[in-house]
């Protein structure tokens, strides 16, 4: 089964609390309570999310963690890469890959095209769209609009 981690998920929970209140400062606390994830775990991820850039924080007793920017502008692809790392099918999707059978692989090149597609529409989602519906979203595959997707059938 192909899915992102867990922790990636919880991104997209706590970056969401974030973008409720864009301009408010939330302790690490705060977001435990209102992601309900445990504590150490919602610290993880904000350090992860300060180091790529997507939250900013201020030290001290009225400090906190806010989102930088705004929630349209920024992407699941750029969540889930700041968390699990480079978008990739396989190993030799990467642009610095450790395969050693990448000089023969004869499927390397379709790997690193579905990569790019899979980081194209993950791109093509903001914060703000995942945390709202996706049912009318111009997410496009293959050159159909998805308008929904029902127990495996998209139409």
């Amino acid at each position: 089964m192909l899915r992102i981690s867990k922790l990636a998920d919880y991104s997209i929970l706590i970056m969401k609390a974030l973008a409720d209140a864009p301009v408010q400062l939330m302790s690490a606390h705060e977001l435990k309570q209102k992601t309900r994830l445990n504590l150490p775990t919602v610290s993880k991820l904000l350090k992860l999310l300060l180091e790529a850039g997507l939250v900013v924080s201020q030290r001290g007793p009225t400090g906190g963690y806010r989102i930088n920017g705004v929630a349209d502008e920024i992407s699941v692809a750029m969540i889930v890469s700041a968390i699990d790392g480079p978008i990739a099918m396989t190993e030799c999707s990467l642009t610095h890959n450790t395969c050693e059978h990448a000089s023969q692989c004869e499927t390397k090149e379709n790997w690193q095209i579905v990569s790019r597609v899979i980081e194209e529409a993950l791109g093509s989602v903001s914060l703000t769209a995942m945390c709202g519906s996706l049912i009318n979203h111009p997410l496009m595959l293959k050159g159909v609009k998805v308008t929904s997707i029902v127990k495996g059938e998209s139409h």
